[in-house]
């Protein structure tokens, strides 16, 4: 089996349609001769349903009215997964982010062979749930053999076999309704065939994406049949491992194959709630901490619980966002960038030549939706880690319209963060460095207004969480931080989710 825009229109149309009722527990006041009771604590359950190769942007033209009741009560949110050279949209290297709370460069997995899988450092969340000191029932059923049989691991309770998606639905469902099935994942897969066969722009795929939104609709029937299920607090969760084209097919950056979607209904998720900043990596932690599991810092997880994932200061210039100027490509109606830094930012082009393109003429904010297609296949699809809104200098794309002389010189400046003098701080921020030409990346902090110091330099590629110690010297009350960015014609630098504590 082959495993290889408007992401507001498509989502606005979706929402709008009208929601069928999702099965919720029923609460009540309990009393007792006029005497209050208080009720038991509902015990957590997860289950999350994986619809293989299903592709949002169909989602407004196909019938499918759960799916549609979760998103009206529930969360929903889009993101875009990697593409090469981190690993090819395909199911191998999705399900194991999906299951792991890691990217590929981490777990390993590029391809549907899984040579290279490192699920011994990077495990699947059942296997982590295993591992606590928890007692619960973990269960995985899955038409595509990979999912019980190697992306899930053996220390998992149960890991069953579909021979096909309407068996896998009649199995979980089963022990669903009977069973304990404290942490459950289930994969449907033959969205996936009828996007092969015949592409994501055909009836015959739209038809397949409503079979599977009955067979969701089964699931959460069971669920909601259970004997105990008034005094159990389900967290429901629905997600793809990637898109498809129109014409059929993955494994590549279009942006129908890359984007992904999270749909969440549980306590914490606000009914019809929209998000830009949640990744599929964040399931397997959310799940882990709505379990009562606690996320370990050791596990270098790239994924955080939604519940404590907040905006960053890039991420308010969404509303803000602008449509191209010069670049080509992009719908019309795309908004996704901006050189207006937000409050206590500021961006030096005092050394930048005059011209290039206007998007990218020195620092600027955008979205991956708008940046990664101005110029795919140049490794902008790898910029996985940063979420909404985040800053980029682009030597690359600012240098295809003409410009005078110099290279891209441009500094982005933080805002002052308070710090303590002679006490340590730790600086952390997401970045994206790749070369393609003479450049360099530095970061540089100043002290109390005082004249910019090297923290640390880039030269060679790197895609990581950066997490930086500063010795704070004695008497200083403030620190900045300074990204500055040189490049002739060569690649690029992200930066994300900047933050300094004490």
């Amino acid at each position: 089996m082959h495993r290889s825009r408007s992401l507001r229109s498509t989502l606005a149309a979706v929402l709008a349609l009208t929601a069928l009722p999702f099965l919720s527990a029923v609460s009540a006041d309990a009393a007792t001769g006029g005497e209050s009771v208080t009720a038991a604590p509902q015990r957590p359950k997860s289950l999350v349903i994986g619809i293989d190769g299903a592709t949002f942007a169909t989602f407004g033209k196909a019938r499918m009215p759960h799916l549609k009741s979760l998103m009206a009560q529930g969360m929903t949110a889009t993101s875009n997964y990697y593409a090469q050279p981190m690993a090819p949209t395909s199911s191998g290297p999705g399900w194991s982010s999906i299951a792991t709370g890691v990217w590929p460069d981490k777990h390993g997995v590029v391809d549907n062979s899984f040579d290279g899988a490192n699920y011994d450092q990077y495990p699947d969340y059942a296997t982590r749930v295993e591992a606590s000191s928890s007692p619960l029932d973990t269960l995985v059923v899955g038409t595509w053999s990979p999912i019980p049989d190697t992306v899930f691991g053996p220390a998992t309770d149960t890991r069953l076999r579909g021979v096909d998606d309407a068996d896998t639905t009649a199995t979980a469902a089963s022990r669903l309704a009977r069973t304990r099935a404290d942490a459950t994942f289930v994969q449907l897969d033959e969205v996936d065939s009828a996007g092969h066969h015949s592409g994501a722009g055909s009836q015959r795929y739209l038809d397949a994406l409503s079979t599977a939104d009955a067979q969701v609709g089964r699931l959460l029937q069971a669920v909601a049949s259970r004997a105990d299920y008034a005094d159990e607090n389900w967290q429901i969760i629905v997600t793809t491992d990637h898109g498809h084209t129109d014409s059929g097919g993955h494994g590549g950056n279009t942006p129908q194959e890359r984007q992904t979607f999270v749909i969440a209904k549980g306590s914490g998720f606000s009914p019809g709630s929209v998000r830009h900043d949640v990744k599929v990596t964040d399931i397997a932690p959310t799940v882990l901490t709505h379990l009562g599991i606690s996320v370990d810092p050791a596990w270098q997880l790239d994924g955080r619980a939604v519940s404590t994932s907040v905006p960053d200061s890039f991420d308010p210039l969404r509303s803000s966002l602008r449509p191209a100027v010069d670049e080509t490509g992009l719908p019309s109606t795309l908004k996704g960038w901006t050189n207006t830094a937000p409050s206590g930012w500021s961006i030096d082009n005092s050394a930048m030549p005059a011209g290039g393109v206007t998007e990218w003429r020195g620092w600027a904010f955008a979205t991956d939706e708008f940046w990664t297609n101005t110029q795919t296949g140049q490794g902008r699809e790898t910029n996985v880690r940063a979420r909404d809104v985040f800053a980029v200098a682009d030597s690359d794309e600012w240098d295809d319209k003409a410009h005078g002389a110099g290279p891209f010189d441009s500094t982005l400046t933080s805002p002052a963060f308070p710090v303590q003098g002679g006490a340590t701080a730790h600086v952390s921020f997401v970045s994206h460095y790749r070369t393609d030409g003479p450049q360099s990346g530095d970061v540089l902090v100043s002290y109390d207004g005082g004249a910019p110091r090297p923290l640390t330099s880039y030269r060679t590629p790197h895609h990581r969480t950066e997490k930086l110690s500063v010795d704070v010297p004695a008497d200083v009350t403030s620190l900045r931080l300074h990204f500055r960015y040189t490049g002739t014609n060569s690649a690029f630098w992200t930066v994300d989710q900047v933050t300094v504590t004490r």
